[in-house]
């Protein structure tokens, strides 16, 4: 559009900005920003609302604050960004403080808010907290708990090391294993393997395979699970399935942005031209690191 001399509105700008957020492309987004201003755009408030997103997920949470303050006319899409914006960036009681000035402020939260708010719980292991704001849904707020507010409580359960509470949770709450909530299960198995709780890691894998919903992130959890705990006929039991039915695990992804260009990383790849330089590079750190007394 600007090589051909013609000026974006609005909606082209938020849809660039939410592919700078999602590529961590800050120079890019500052640019956009920038070019926003010119334009005197930057007072539209779904504008403004992807400039908070786009610059909270490149870990601008300052900066997504001041864009915030001076939307003039905050709706609950603009609450939600901010709330989960600095939530991700690690500040709990800062998302707890928007959330009471949301309420207060006469805009009722939505069930985005809350993902956005349990979730905060979540990063900061809140779990009292988190169970308080999850009983309220309903009875405060009169928002319907979703299946997506329940794998946040799970998920607040499991990353805290409450495994235990969790599988119970889904049990009670939930009513157990059905195909449309493995990914649940598969939250709460990853805990299982962190905190080894193998027998819980045992059940849940089960449950999976019976109900044929485990994908491949499920059985390769389940082989590190058994295998971490010396479980060695389950662990090969689990690595004959996955070989018998050819699945392959996605590789785990990283971007990094350097001088105004985004770097991709892929596990196990050696593509980028500068992997060997890279390589040593990591292979001195790692040496270093392994010399550092503890």
């Amino acid at each position: 559009m600007q090589e051909e001399d013609m000026r974006p509105n609005e909606s082209g700008l938020v849809s660039a900005l939410t592919a700078c957020a999602h590529l961590g492309a800050l120079i890019q987004g500052l640019w956009i920003h920038s070019y926003a201003k010119r334009c005197n755009y930057d007072s539209n408030s779904i504008l403004a609302t992807s400039l908070v997103d786009m610059y909270s997920k490149c870990g601008c949470a300052d900066v997504a604050l001041s864009v915030f303050d001076k939307i003039p006319l905050k709706d609950a899409g603009a609450w939600n960004a901010i709330i989960l914006g600095v939530a991700m960036n690690g500040d709990v009681t800062k998302s707890l403080e928007l959330f009471n000035q949301m309420a207060s402020s006469g805009i009722r939260p939505t069930e985005t808010t809350f993902i956005a708010i349990l979730t905060a719980c979540t990063h900061a292991k809140s779990v009292q907290e988190g169970l308080k704001l999850f009983e309220e849904m309903d009875t405060v707020y009169g928002v319907k708990p979703q299946l997506e507010h329940h794998a946040c409580v799970v998920d607040l359960l499991a990353r805290a090391g409450l495994v235990e509470e969790a599988e119970k949770f889904i049990e009670e709450k939930i009513g157990g294993l059905q195909k449309w909530d493995a990914n649940i299960w598969g939250s709460l198995l990853n805990s299982c393997r962190i905190y080894g709780k193998v027998e819980i890691g045992n059940r849940i894998w089960r449950k999976l395979a019976n109900m044929r919903v485990a994908d491949c992130g499920a059985h390769v959890l389940s082989y590190n699970i058994f295998k971490e705990a010396g479980w060695e006929m389950e662990a090969k039991s689990v690595k004959r399935l996955i070989s018998e039915s050819g699945m392959k695990k996605k590789p785990g992804c990283s971007m990094i942005e350097i001088n105004g260009a985004i770097e991709e990383f892929l596990a196990g790849d050696l593509s980028h031209p500068n992997a060997s330089e890279i390589c040593k590079i990591l292979d001195s750190w790692s040496n270093m690191l392994y010399l550092q007394p503890f």
